[in-house]
């Protein structure tokens, strides 16, 4: 019989959320991207790619909770797709560093910076083929039919996933930019810029290695 007052089973909160947990603290492009960012560009800007990851995992959770993700599993060519677009991004943002437009600019105070790296945020998290199948081949194992609305236990598990994402990325970047501070301060110059930029490109061969099916 459904539960009126609250939709989700309470016995898979805590599974839940000790899943994702460690989902999230998995390495992976996301993880690696915001270090890079937060111990190059500083925490401000850090938490800017942040904003844009976590809209993006919002946009994959809305639509893996009406069905659309499903498309991917049933189409692989839909997932090749969208899993070279992913790699193939991030290997721009590995060039746009190395030219010094990216993730190990100099500047620290403009704004327009920051909102470019909430873009970059959202479009690679966009194109993180692994952000939907987490929501298609997980969420659903959380899902009680009998306990209430599939849809709205959907929405409410995947509130729960963007909050320990916020969570777990926030904590990178302050990890990240006290780290470089203590270090010596932001990251700049030719050679940070190359760190940089080879370090996004890791990531990128990561994620081709780690979605290759």
């Amino acid at each position: 019989m459904p539960h009126a007052l609250w939709p989700v089973d309470p016995s898979v909160i805590l599974p839940f959320l000790v899943a994702v947990s460690l989902i999230e603290l998995t390495p992976g492009p996301n993880m690696g991207w915001l270090a890079l960012v937060a111990a190059g560009r500083g925490r401000t800007a850090g938490l800017a790619a942040v904003v844009g990851i976590t809209l993006g995992l919002a946009v994959w959770m809305l639509a893996s909770a009406f069905g659309l993700t499903r498309v991917l599993l049933v189409w692989p060519l839909a997932f090749q797709v969208m899993r070279w677009a992913g790699v193939a991004f991030l290997l721009w943002l590995a060039w746009d560093a190395w030219r010094g437009g990216g993730a190990g600019a100099d500047r620290t105070d403009d704004g327009g910076t920051r909102q470019a790296l909430f873009l970059r945020g959202l479009t690679g998290n966009l194109l993180n083929p692994k952000a939907a199948v987490f929501y298609v081949a997980l969420l659903p194992t959380f899902i009680r039919p009998d306990h209430g609305p599939a849809l709205t236990q959907a929405l409410i598990l995947g509130t729960l996933h963007l909050a320990v994402a916020v969570i777990v990325h926030a904590s990178i970047v302050m990890g990240a930019a006290r780290v470089a501070g203590m270090v010596g301060g932001q990251a700049r110059g030719g050679r940070a810029r190359g760190a940089m930029a080879l370090g996004v490109a890791a990531v990128a061969v990561w994620m081709a290695w780690e979605t290759r099916g």
